[in-house]
């Protein structure tokens, strides 16, 4: 399963990026608001600190297709061709999908809710699906299940396309899906934090430390004994 930072703090991205080993950053209209800069200044900061051959998701914000298809060029044209065109699975997305695919542009359908936006995307030529686990979750639905039914779907159909999964809330939601084979994942660098803060693990740790002090000196290590 690819593993995709869902941020547009470029400290953040770079702390992730030291620890884990990361496939590429998706961004937002949301994300980029939180951060407070001109969006292109900070897309093409993270682009620049990535590399043109990892993946990065940008969003676009008209509502037509037609005028998604301008603004998507624009994007490619100022962040390069390996940019995913975020587009949100509406009726004139789902025409803006097909019209963009037709050009191999790389495409990843947003704001996904249920299996039938799912289908009809990689039925338009969507490389990406893009469930949102947790807001599916506070609808009353379980955001999990139509993630795998949407994987199950790409599969069964033969699309050349994988599920994204999105709007995690915490490391459970993610294994899941990483156990069911799911494509990828885009994770808030938060969230990306709190999936190796395991107190068993950090009191093992330090316990392993404390009786080798005990036996050869404190601050030894197995390099000055």
């Amino acid at each position: 399963m690819k593993f995709i930072i869902d941020d547009a703090n470029i400290e953040s991205i770079k702390e992730i990026y030291e620890y884990f080993s990361v496939d590429g950053v998706t961004t937002n209209p949301t994300i980029l608001w939180k951060v407070s800069k001109n969006p292109f200044k900070v897309l093409k900061e993270i682009r620049e600190f990535i590399g043109k051959d990892a993946e990065l998701h940008v969003q676009v914000i008209s509502k037509r297709a037609e005028d998604m298809i301008d603004e998507a060029n624009h994007i490619l044209n100022e962040l390069g061709n390996n940019t995913f065109i975020k587009i949100p699975v509406t009726k004139e997305g789902v025409k803006a999908i097909k019209l963009l695919k037709s050009k191999s542009i790389n495409i990843t359908a947003t704001a996904v809710y249920n299996s039938m936006q799912g289908y009809l995307a990689a039925k338009a030529g969507a490389d990406y699906i893009a469930p949102y686990i947790n807001r599916i979750d506070n609808l009353g639905f379980d955001g999990i299940k139509v993630a795998k039914e949407i994987h199950d779907i790409l599969k069964i159909n033969g699309f050349n396309c994988e599920v994204l999964g999105a709007s995690f809330k915490n490391s459970k939601q993610v294994l899941e899906l990483a156990k069911y084979g799911v494509g990828a994942a885009t994770i808030g660098s938060q969230v990306i934090e709190g999936l190796l803060k395991i107190d068993a693990v950090n009191c093992a740790v330090e316990t392993f430390t404390n009786d080798f002090e005990n036996l050869c000196g404190k601050n030894k290590t197995m390099k000055n004994i």
